[in-house]
């Protein structure tokens, strides 16, 4: 390790625990005393630590102005978190073992997270907690792969995930937007397949090596494409729909690691579309 790359990890570390000690009790007084700020102040934070981290995101495409909004999204790090979290001032659908993560779980909780228990017999009482806050117009942030991926190729998006879209909050369709999360370059240059493990997470890796690392990393440039919001009226089905997040997902993927516009290139359509056809669409 060089001297220069450990002073930035420690630069960083030093950084981030000055912004994460005064504002998570600033947080957790919020939502103590049920503020309005409660909902907007973990963007915030978000922003904070992605500045610190070195992020530069590049945004295409009209984020929806309609709340509540469920976005789906891709998922290749821990990282998707700040980002996404730092864009949208809404609260992650997470799974329920997270709740009870050293450190991580209690940033989750800040964050006011959706836990979501997977075991037979909680879907109930979960449709009700989530429909409550969609009622109260929270907008709600999903990775329906359900792991995170290498940050090349997307895995299945399984539909039961999207359960949440079948829900009618103040009796109206929710709206969804299919939202693909690249990152593209470290310090200017393309970040190839070789680099790609220094930011993504997934597999066996463990967390701390893995942060340690990213950490002593330059500027990287995340590219996020909002895409165009739809309802799961325009489909029929959740299955329908969730098909058509995946391949609207895998395409403006696929464009942004080639330095494309996602609209631009009708064989990268045509590649996402067989790929989606292709993969199963998990329960």
């Amino acid at each position: 390790m060089t001297e220069g790359g450990l002073l930035l990890r420690l630069w960083r570390v030093a950084l981030y625990l000055a912004v994460t000690v005064p504002t998570g009790p600033i947080q957790a007084l919020l939502l103590l005393i049920k503020s309005p700020l409660a909902r907007r102040f973990p963007s915030f934070y978000h922003r904070l630590c992605c500045r610190i981290l070195g992020f530069r995101i590049d945004i295409t495409g009209t984020r929806s102005t309609v709340h509540p909004t469920l976005y789906v999204a891709n998922h290749a790090s821990y990282l998707d978190i700040p980002i996404l979290g730092g864009l949208i001032a809404g609260s992650f659908i997470a799974k329920a073992e997270i709740a009870s993560w050293p450190y991580f779980g209690m940033l989750a909780k800040l964050q006011r997270s959706v836990f979501v228990d997977r075991r037979p017999g909680s879907t109930a009482q979960q449709r009700d907690a989530i429909m409550r806050r969609l009622e109260e117009g929270d907008d709600l942030i999903i990775f329906p792969e359900a792991t995170s991926g290498d940050g090349i190729h997307i895995l299945p998006f399984k539909s039961a995930l999207l359960s949440v879209a079948e829900l009618r909050p103040r009796g109206e369709p929710l709206v969804v937007q299919p939202v693909s999360v690249a990152y593209v370059r470290l310090d200017g240059m393309p970040l190839g397949r070789f680099y790609r493990p220094l930011v993504s997470w997934y597999g066996g890796m463990e967390v701390a090596p893995h942060l340690w690392m990213m950490l002593g990393l330059g500027a990287i440039t995340v590219k996020v494409i909002f895409h165009q919001p739809v309802t799961l009226e325009e489909f029929g089905s959740r299955k329908a729909l969730t098909a058509h997040c995946y391949k609207v997902v895998a395409v403006g993927l696929a464009a942004a690691l080639s330095g494309r516009a996602p609209s631009d290139d009708a064989a990268f359509a045509a590649a996402a579309e067989t790929e989606a056809l292709l993969a199963d669409v998990a329960e």
